[in-house]
């Protein structure tokens, strides 16, 4: 039940279009916050709060150099989930 759940918590975190627009510009590799923001076109502060909530499902992983965060996946295969749902939505 529990594993249960948390594919649940992590479907609805994909679900946004942001999260899921962040993931795809780090499956090419690591990007600071501010990196990020200007790609998706967002304040840092939304790429930031958005950000916290992949870290809290542990789909983006991050370092500190200096003062700046540098992010990349935690794991591809959050990508390969998308990835599966892109080619579903191709064969409709």
């Amino acid at each position: 039940q529990d594993k249960l759940n948390i594919l649940v918590e992590i479907f609805k975190v994909i679900s946004d279009a942001t999260r899921t627009k962040i993931l795809l510009a780090l499956r090419e590799g690591e990007l600071c916050v501010c990196d990020i923001s200007h790609v998706l076109g967002l304040s840092l502060s939304a790429i930031s709060h958005q950000l916290r909530i992949l870290r809290s499902l542990r789909l983006v992983k991050y370092r500190n150099q200096g003062r700046m965060a540098f992010y990349s996946l935690a794991d591809s295969q959050i990508i390969k989930l998308i990835e599966a749902g892109i080619r579903h939505i191709k064969k409709g």
